[in-house]
């Protein structure tokens, strides 16, 4: 865990604990919401069988880096996640959506 907070730049283990009920929160809402979402843009699965979890999996990934974002602000870690998802995304090839 040290190495973790050191990585993160967390001094202290409450605020460990609550980045990783953000992660535990965003991950199941971003799932939980991605099937109605599914639904109302008519991507069942009857429809596209096999394509039906990649195409889904492409709907959660942005889902869950606005909830992400969005659930750290309600538990007042909106600085942290913020920092996380530039970075992620910087790596991933969109730096471009963010001016240095």
């Amino acid at each position: 865990m040290k190495a973790l907070k050191k990585r993160w730049g967390i001094e202290s283990n409450f605020q460990l604990t609550i980045i990783f009920i953000v992660f535990a929160i965003t991950g199941s809402t971003s799932a939980w919401i991605s099937k109605p979402v599914c639904i109302w843009l008519g991507i069942l699965k009857e429809d596209f069988g096999f394509w039906h979890t990649p195409m889904r999996l492409l709907i959660i990934f942005p889902l869950y880096q606005v909830l992400l974002v969005l659930i750290g602000f309600l538990f007042g870690q909106f600085e942290f996640f913020w920092a996380f998802e530039k970075k992620m995304l910087k790596r991933m090839g969109f730096a471009f959506l963010f001016k240095e």
